[in-house]
């Protein structure tokens, strides 16, 4: 008889946690499963040959091994396992079989990853960093719950030996593994990625790498330097607090407060606090904390969280033990506080701010103890008087002295200082922190100071006025003297110079210096407290701009200057100009000599130029010679080697690039004053104020590299108002600028209305432009660096000749009546001009528009138009200029406006017309004064033809966005809109539909 086999226990799926992962495995109670039995998806066949159980294997979420397991009663079994992650736990646990076949142990850590899931979708979870033996890691926990703690309870009490067999788990930890690689795995996968900028500051750094540490299977956070690893820690406390604080427990943060004996021969005291992080007006001291009184309870939150106080209290005492001068905190049974002898002194405010930092623990005290400059300071006052000084020989005295802090410290005492070596210093009954190495510079500076300028001449006091402190250079203040000021007038007397001169001349507290006898005419009152500043200026051998609105008469305020000093005086000017200089003069100066020095029959000594015989025909001290900015270099060796006792720079726009032949020129020149007129003298960048500036008071600003640094770039691109206000500070004496907005100056000057005229593009017009827009923005997006900005500027000057006309644009000679919305309105303009029988100026800034302008005006209106431009002669210009003025030329005049914008004098025309816009303002209002001006009896009309909808409209708005200089003389360019986004390019230039 057969013998019946003997029935073996099915095997049943059981759970065992190991290493962070869910180990599953079969057993029967006799002996393990085979993998095979891992692969059958933990399937049996029941009595009727049917298959039940689990149809998926935890294979499709794990990995295969090994598994040795320890339980009471049993020998130690090694089983084949499916080696599960967190994730992998959850999702494979999430579709639970019936519970005849599922384990004890499965349906435990089925109910802990539910809690998991839960824990993470409800956002119950906190990032936190700790050290993993060598590693720093980023994790996810779950924060303080006493719910959760409730359900972590129950767990323990239920949960089955077979769990955690063979290791130290317990149901906390799995708990929080798990919520920890659910949430690192649904981060990972859904690609997250914290946004903190891309910025390589340390701080910065160690967020990213903590983000990425939480968001991916691998934990570690990953750097290198010491600054990322002292970020990472600060950043685990602020973590670490709080989570605390989510917990309701306190937070606290240690700091040492060093408290300064204002006695020299005291010991200082360094004292432990502690303080909450998030209200810093609730704080104790290490004492109170072991007094347990009020002020520790009220930071602990209560007495049951005072021994979190006790503790943070020995955590930092540990942490600060290597500083000099705290270690005797270790030596406390109740640490609170340390004193400092002072020969530890030194060493603890050297070494302790910068440990202490690392550390994250604060250290408060004297702010002169952290911060305290040394300071090299000059007191000027004028010096006595010297008939043996030069005619514009005024000098200042400077008494020099050392400053430390706020305080002056006698040479003696800085003596001692030195030669000890010492940091600290007790002066002014108080202590101060010094750099040894900076004081032996500051006493050096001292030293040649007094040696080398404690007499100066007024140029140098401004220089050293206006130092700045990074230069390592001193600064001058005015003494306080009774004699400097003291009676209390406002007089611009001798013995007031130096206040007068750093107080910076505001224009209302100039005098009215009355012209002399040789002026034929009468000043305005402005004039006249312009003329009293340039004298004022020449008296301290100091140069000026004269920065009046174009038309207020700064020719006539020059002339009267001049007339009154001994001469020879020199003016450049551009060639439009040279002969209303000559007009002008004969007009108000007649006994001036007035000698153009221009042209093929300038006088000459041979081939190789002038000498003093043919340049001056009559007495030196009465002669006027004009010249141009084109001339002068090529005849600087002669005109350079006259001592000129006035050389004027007008229209001095004309040197703002210092490195134009005209400029360098200019600064060869030998002058007893150098004076520059103009109406703009910023026109696109700040360095244009420093080259005009730099050629009447050479050296006052300093070199060009270092007042872009202190200025232009603080100035133009980040809007820096306290430099722009240090700027006017520096240069108020030296720039006189009045406009006519003004109307106390020029209250019989007629009104100027500005209006848009607006036009509407032909189909033509829209066309081009369109195709014009789309090859920039295509262009502009396949570009970089300076080729895109070349493309950028080359499109945007052929959008603008699009507006003008299509022909302008084209440059194929077409015709041109009926083809431009905007010439169209242009006819209507001249229309009513001429039946108002007015004469007006139009101006244009291309040559080739100014021509086919003519062209057209000849064809609609029967007349020829002069066109007054670069290639028109000085007799050509002058002619012209005469014509339209005496009404016997024609009542239209074209003009390029970079040939005809500055310098003329066109009060004849009670109508501006601007073809195309000039995208900078100073340029078109200097072009519009050439008509609202001293001398105008009629109302001005200016109007500015625009194409509505297109670049045009819209460039007024992103110039006023783009200028941040705060004075309106400053204006803008072109070149800024090559730096746009090919978004900001799309919104400006963009035609709209409707146009």
């Amino acid at each position: 008889m057969a013998q019946t086999p003997r029935h073996r226990p099915d095997y049943v799926a059981q759970g065992t946690w190991r290493s962070g992962a869910l180990h599953v495995w079969g057993w029967n109670s006799i002996d393990t499963a085979s993998m095979a039995w891992m692969y059958s998806g933990f399937r049996k066949i029941d009595n009727d040959g049917m298959r039940t159980g689990w149809h998926d294997s935890p294979i499709s979420y794990g990995a295969l091994g090994r598994i040795m397991i320890d339980l009471p009663g049993h020998p130690t079994l090694h089983a084949s396992s499916v080696q599960l992650d967190a994730m992998g736990t959850a999702v494979w646990l999430s579709d639970l079989p019936p519970s005849e076949y599922l384990s004890d142990s499965l349906e435990w850590f089925a109910r802990v990853a539910e809690l998991a899931r839960r824990t993470i979708s409800s956002g119950q979870i906190l990032a936190t960093i700790t050290n993993e033996g060598p590693f720093t890691v980023g994790r996810w926990v779950p924060s303080p719950s006493a719910e959760i703690d409730s359900m972590l309870a129950e767990l323990t009490s239920s949960m089955p030996p077979i769990c955690t067999a063979g290791s130290s788990a317990t149901a906390p930890l799995i708990f929080a593994q798990l919520v920890d690689g659910i949430a690192r795995t649904y981060l990972h996968q859904g690609g997250w990625k914290a946004d903190v900028g891309r910025q390589r500051k340390p701080f910065v750094q160690a967020l990213r790498a903590t983000f990425g540490a939480l968001a991916k299977p691998d934990h570690v956070i990953r750097g290198g330097s010491d600054e990322f690893d002292i970020a990472v820690r600060h950043l685990r406390d602020e973590l670490d607090r709080h989570r605390r604080r989510v917990g309701g427990e306190p937070v606290v943060v240690p700091r040492l407060r060093l408290i300064i004996s204002d006695d020299p021969l005291e010991p200082w005291t360094v004292r432990l606090e502690l303080l909450d992080d998030q209200d810093t007006s609730r704080w104790c001291t290490a004492k109170d904390v072991w007094e347990r009184n009020k002020s520790a309870l009220e930071v602990a939150k209560g007495d049951g969280h005072l021994a979190l106080l006790t503790d943070t209290i020995a955590t930092t005492v540990r942490q600060v033990a290597d500083i000099p001068g705290l270690a005797d905190l270790v030596l406390q049974q109740e640490p609170t506080q340390v004193e400092l002898e002072l020969d530890v002194a030194e060493d603890f405010i050297d070494v302790a701010p910068v440990e202490l930092e690392k550390i994250g623990v604060e250290l408060i005290g004297p702010e002169r103890l952290i911060k305290t400059s040394v300071s090299v300071s000059g007191e000027a006052t004028p010096a006595p008087a010297d008939d043996r000084r030069k005619q514009f020989g005024k000098e200042a005295l400077i008494e020099w002295k050392m400053v430390i802090g706020d305080e002056e410290v006698s040479e003696a005492e800085i003596a001692r200082a030195e030669e000890a070596g010492a940091t600290l210093l007790h002066t002014g009954h108080r202590w101060v922190r010094i750099d040894a190495d900076e004081l032996r510079r500051k006493r050096a500076k001292l030293a040649d100071l007094k040696e080398n300028h404690s007499r100066v001449q007024p140029l140098e006091l401004l220089q050293l006025t206006n130092a700045e402190e990074d230069d390592d250079a001193p600064l001058v203040s005015i003494d306080d003297a009774d004699h400097l000021g003291g009676s209390g007038t406002d007089t611009l007397d001798e013995f007031d110079w130096v206040r007068n001169l750093l107080n910076g001349l505001p224009d209302e507290r100039l005098e009215e210096t009355h012209e002399s006898s040789e002026f034929i005419g009468e000043l305005r009152h402005y004039q006249r407290r312009g003329l009293s500043w340039m004298q004022f200026l020449a008296k301290l051998g100091l140069g000026g701009c004269l920065a009046d609105d174009m038309g207020l008469g700064k020719t006539a305020i020059t002339l009267a200057h001049l007339v009154e000093r001994p001469g020879p005086h020199l003016v450049v000017c551009p060639l439009s100009v040279v002969r209303n200089w000559s007009l002008e003069s004969e007009r108000f100066t007649p006994k001036l000599d007035v000698r153009i020095h221009h042209g093929a029959n300038r006088s000459r000594a041979g081939q190789s130029g002038l000498d003093d015989d043919t340049l001056f025909d009559s007495d030196p001290e009465r002669q006027l010679v004009v010249t141009t900015y084109g001339l002068l270099p090529r005849d600087l060796e002669h005109l350079g080697a006259v001592e000129w006792s006035t050389v004027v720079l007008d229209e001095a726009q004309m040197v703002k690039n210092p490195n134009t032949k005209a400029a360098r020129a200019v600064r060869q020149l030998h002058a007893g004053q150098m004076l520059a007129l103009t109406g703009t003298p910023v026109e696109n960048r700040l360095s244009e104020l420093w080259s005009i500036l730099d050629a009447v008071n050479p050296g006052l600003l300093g070199s060009l590299p270092k007042f872009r640094e202190r200025y232009g770039t603080p100035i133009e691109r980040r809007g820096d108002v306290d430099a722009a206000a240090r700027l006017r500070r520096i240069t108020q004496p030296f720039i006189l600028r009045r406009t006519k907005a003004d109307r106390r100056l020029l209250p019989d000057l007629p009104d100027k209305i500005e209006q848009i005229a607006y036009a509407k593009l032909t189909r033509e017009q829209a066309t081009l432009y369109q195709q014009v827009v789309d090859q920039l923005l295509a262009d502009a997006e396949k570009s970089t660096g300076m080729r895109r900005r070349g493309l950028v500027l080359a499109a945007l000057m052929r959008l603008k000749q699009v507006c003008n006309h299509p022909a302008h644009a084209l440059k194929d000679g077409s015709r041109l009546a009926g083809r431009s919305g905007k010439l169209t309105r242009f006819d209507e303009l001249v229309t009513d001009l001429l039946e108002l029988d007015e004469r007006a100026l139009v101006f244009t800034q291309f040559r080739e528009m100014g021509e086919l302008l003519r062209q057209h005006i000849s064809e609609q209106f029967q007349f020829d138009a002069e066109f007054l431009h670069g290639g028109v002669s000085r007799g050509g210009r002058d002619r012209m200029v005469d014509a339209f003025q005496d009404g016997s030329g024609p009542p239209l005049l074209l003009i390029s406006l970079k040939a005809g914008g500055t310098g003329l004098n066109l009060t004849a025309a009670s109508q501006v017309i601007h073809y195309d816009r000039w995208w900078n303002p100073a340029v078109e209002d200097q072009a519009t004064d050439r008509a609202w001006r001293l001398g105008q009896t009629r109302t001005v009309n200016v109007h500015k033809i625009v194409c509505e909808g297109t670049v045009e409209e819209r460039i007024g708005a992103v110039i006023d966005d783009k200028r941040k200089l705060a004075d309106a003389v400053v204006g803008t360019s072109e070149a800024f809109l090559s730096e746009l986004s090919t978004d900001e390019l799309r919104d400006l230039v963009v035609l709209e539909t409707d146009s």
